[in-house]
This record gives structure tokens, sequence and C-alpha cells, in this order.
């Protein structure tokens, strides 16, 4: 059986910088980078930690082409994308805190 996977957004405070991941363990990632794990990584340099969107697969490949296909879109269809589930940007860390991945 393939092990699912997640893409997910992240963001600063005010929403100025974004970054857009893939994981196999969204709640264990966010984590990671909220705790600044790595202190040399982008989201440490700029303070991301807000979850503002996710989206969970079957595969990991699946939401790896998915990140593909996020990162290659604009600035403002990222934004649409986060509004059109979060419209108000609302911080989803714990939304996420019952997964069991």
């Amino acid at each position: 059986m393939k092990k699912g996977g997640y893409v997910y957004i992240l963001t600063n405070e005010h929403h100025t910088t974004r970054y857009i991941g893939v994981t196999a363990s969204l709640k264990r990632r966010v984590y990671e980078h909220r705790e600044k794990i790595d202190p040399n990584s982008f989201t440490a340099r700029y303070h991301i930690s807000k979850l503002v969107y996710y989206e969970g697969f079957h595969s990991i490949e699946d939401a790896i082409a998915r990140e593909k296909q996020l990162k290659a879109g604009t600035r403002r269809k990222k934004e649409l994308l986060i509004r059109s589930k979060n419209a108000a940007w609302n911080d989803l860390w714990e939304e996420i805190q019952d997964f069991l991945d």
C-alpha cells in the first residue's frame, strides 16, 4: 500500500512571504517549521510558520505533483486558492492536531 501525503502552504504574520511544501506527516512537518528545527531554513529566516492551506492525497507522488503545480502558479492564483478554503487566513495549526500522521 502506498503512503499518503500532503501539500501545504505556510506564511508569515503579515502574509507577505509564502512557502509551499510536501510531506507524509503534516502535523510533524508544520511543528518543525513552527519550532524552527533548522534555524538556517527559509521558513526560519523569514518567520514563516502559519499554516493557511493544506490538501491530503492518497499517495505521496500525487502530493508531489500537486506541489509542483502550485509552485508553478502565480502569486494571485495561490492567494485565490488560500481564500477559497480559508478566507480569513486563519492559522490551521489547531485544526490538524487530531491528525494521526
